[in-house]
């Protein structure tokens, strides 16, 4: 039972490095509470508070649209820059539609993720652009002359 753990955790973690997996996690944290605040009847000791507006259908659709664009940033990596900019673009916009960015919550991680998402590079281009691993082989001994003056 343990080893069918492990080998699910391993690869759990192969998959997750592979796409930018955090900025689809944030943006999926973003369209629940963008999604649910406008329909909730939450209640404070014995107050009521109703956050019911004429903008539901709104903060439906901006929820709806974040939660596919999560989706896609798992499962499409290739479009990570257009998701990022869309998801940023949409927790700026839930602001004045959405109850404040679903309280701000929404409009915070929806942020974070659009943000994750635009800047995070695929692991083989990552791995190209990183320096040689041993610098030492590319360092001219000191004691030669190469065609100077």
């Amino acid at each position: 039972m343990r080893v069918a753990a492990t080998a699910t955790r391993r690869e759990f973690r192969t998959w997750r490095d592979g796409r930018p997996f955090w900025a689809g996690l944030f943006t999926f944290a973003a369209g629940l509470p963008i999604i649910y605040f406008p329909y909730a009847h939450l209640k404070f000791g014995a107050i009521p508070l109703a956050l019911s507006t004429s903008a539901g259908a709104g903060s439906l659709i901006i929820g709806v649209l974040l939660v596919a664009l999560a989706v896609s940033l798992w499962f499409h990596q290739q479009a990570r820059v257009f998701a990022g900019i869309a998801v940023i673009l949409l927790a700026l916009v839930s602001f004045p539609v959405a109850n404040f960015g679903g309280l701000l919550i929404g409009l915070t991680s929806g942020l974070i993720g659009g943000s994750l998402a635009c800047a995070w590079i695929p692991p083989t281009a990552a791995a190209e652009s990183q320096p040689a691993a041993n610098p030492a082989s590319t360092t001219i001994p000191a004691g030669e002359d190469h065609g100077g003056t």
